[in-house]
């Protein structure tokens, strides 16, 4: 590891461990907005507080988080950007506190993107800037600065959680100044402890005229204008009526046409000679890291076959001959009860689905570790009775395709949506052996196959692949090394129009699926996005991660499911 990346490693840990000592996650959920757009902005602009808080206590600190988003921006091709409309607000917001709150410039590669807002944002929103400075140490007065921001720049909401916070304090308020008059209160008290005793005693003829007036007085929650003279039910209960009003809406995305989309096996995609030619490559590539990635291997495949319990069912009319019951069958041969069955263990009731990023960014070495350890891993969990599916997202041109054509032939019409022709590939199913699907991953070798990747669709698409099978517990394992790109959707839409996709489909699926959800990220930090992720420098790294990780989610115990036939998995 070279001095660089030891670097940038240190500086996703020191980020991890600020966000860990510096942020309350029960204060960031109370005062996280609802809006996508607002809610990108909080997320972004609260991790900018809690990395500038260490970088003004330890200058090591610093440096290394300067190294990581040096990293990350180059990565992400930031200075390519020339529009507004294609630079994340978000990360233009949050290097610029980060520069009012340590006074350190913006990263060469963020450049670009600070210099496309800053005058909007400066120009609308200075004095929320250097507020911020004042509340980095109060992360409640820093998120009510967010907040005031936001208001600047035309992204503020109505808050429920203010309101609450507010009615809380005036609360407490009200409870110190009753204490200090508790002799009136006590007095109050029982007066009004008379007044009830009183109401209590009320006669039978005097209680309807009461309830009768109680009746004729309009409740307070309840509209002026709304007619209750008709109504057959006095004290029939109202409550305001908001369609849709606990349904989950999604971000505004959509694809200008899905005519040009395809699904496709790898062998589809060239003939089985240059496959093998291309799995022959492959190989030669990795001779010196398959070893490793073997021994790992080999390692998960003794952690899981320890976790399965060999049972057996005997005295069975049909099934494997019992050896004990041999003399039986050679001296009666229709003598029943001289079988046995291995019962199934709930471990083998499971899918693992490994989504790879075929983007052009991954070409050269992490998409061959990658294809290596996507190889070898099929293989291990095929020999642990664990079934395993394999695919790959690209999309078929780069800058668009037929799709971006078909949007220049009807005279660009505004906020097209997605503007590029998918490209999602079956490198192997998880009913077909690893045997037959093994020369297929040497298509991630051919030059030309890696384009642009629009991670939301393709994660969407493997989740529903996911669904579809009838395995009761289901591991849906990511691989990445960057955000979502594809610069004709981009360029005619908001700079986060994929980003907040993705952040939608994953919320989507951690929150409301039973398929559980892993990422990996090369060199990309991908734990902003995902609950369960983890970040890897170096793309050799990647067989320990996955296998330590599968390793992992196979030694816990499975997520509550609909139970099927009384089984139970673990």
């Amino acid at each position: 590891m070279s001095k660089a990346d030891a670097a940038i490693l240190r500086g996703h840990a020191d980020s991890m461990a600020l966000r860990l000592a510096m942020h309350n996650p029960q204060v960031h959920k109370k005062m996280l907005p609802q809006g996508e757009n607002a809610r990108s902005v909080f997320e972004a602009v609260e991790q900018a507080r809690v990395e500038a808080i260490g970088s003004r206590r330890m200058s090591g600190v610093a440096q290394n988080l300067t190294a990581m988003l040096e990293d990350r921006y180059h990565r992400g091709n930031f200075e390519e950007i020339t529009d507004r409309a294609d630079a994340p607000l978000e990360d233009a917001l949050a290097m610029l506190v980060r520069e009012r709150l340590t006074g350190q410039k913006p990263p060469a590669g963020a450049k670009k993107v600070v210099d496309l807002w800053r005058d909007f944002i400066e120009k609308r929103a200075d004095r929320d800037l250097d507020r911020l400075a004042e509340e980095i140490h109060d992360q409640r007065g820093f998120a009510e600065a967010i907040h005031d921001l936001l208001t600047s720049l035309d992204m503020g909401e109505d808050r429920s959680n203010e309101q609450d916070e507010d009615d809380q304090d005036e609360d407490d308020g009200q409870g110190q100044d009753d204490s200090s008059n508790d002799q009136g209160q006590a007095e109050q008290d029982d007066a009004s402890d008379q007044s009830a005793q009183e109401d209590a005693e009320l006669s039978a003829d005097e209680q309807p005229d009461q309830a009768a007036e109680s009746d004729d007085a309009p409740p307070a929650d309840r509209p002026d204008d709304m007619d209750t003279g008709d109504s057959d039910e006095a004290g029939e209960p109202w409550r305001p009526k908001h369609p849709l009003a606990n349904e989950p809406r999604g971000p505004d995305y959509r694809a200008y046409t899905n005519k040009f989309d395809e699904t496709i096996g790898a062998e589809d995609l060239c003939d089985a000679e240059e496959l093998s030619r291309l799995r022959s490559y492959l190989d030669k590539q990795i001779q010196h890291l398959q070893g490793v990635v073997a021994r790992l291997a080999n390692r998960l495949q003794r952690r899981l076959m320890a976790q399965q319990n060999r049972a057996w069912e005997f005295d069975l009319e049909e099934g494997m001959v019992d050896p004990a019951r041999l003399s039986r069958v050679v001296t009666d041969p229709f003598q029943p009860l001289s079988f046995k069955n291995e019962r199934d263990t709930d471990f083998r009731d499971t899918v693992v689905t490994l989504l790879l990023d075929n983007s052009g960014s991954m070409r050269g070495r992490p998409i061959t570790v990658a294809a290596t350890c996507a190889d070898i891993l099929a293989r291990t969990l095929e020999r642990c009775g664990v079934k395993v599916e394999i695919l790959g997202f690209t999309t078929r041109a780069w800058k668009g395709g037929q799709s971006r054509e078909s949007w220049l032939a009807a005279n660009k019409p505004q906020s097209p949506g997605r503007l590029n022709d998918l490209r999602h590939i079956i490198y192997k199913s998880a009913d077909a052996p690893w045997r037959r699907a093994r020369k297929n991953l040497g298509l991630m070798m051919r030059e030309g196959l890696l384009k642009e990747n629009i991670d939301g669709e393709a994660l969407d698409w493997a989740h529903k692949r996911l669904l579809a099978r009838p395995e009761q517990r289901k591991i849906l394992m990511m691989i990445s090394d960057g955000a979502p790109v594809d610069d004709s959707t981009l360029s005619v839409n908001p700079g986060n129009y994929l980003e907040r996709h993705l952040r939608w489909i994953i919320e989507e699926i951690e929150t409301r699926s039973p398929v559980e959800l892993i990422a990996i990220g090369i060199g990309h930090d991908v734990t902003r996005y995902y609950r369960r992720a983890v970040t890897i420098v170096d793309a050799e790294e990647l067989g320990g991660v996955m296998t330590e990780k599968l390793a992992e989610l196979f030694e816990e115990k499975a997520p509550a499911a609909p139970k099927r036939g009384g089984r139970r998995l673990h």
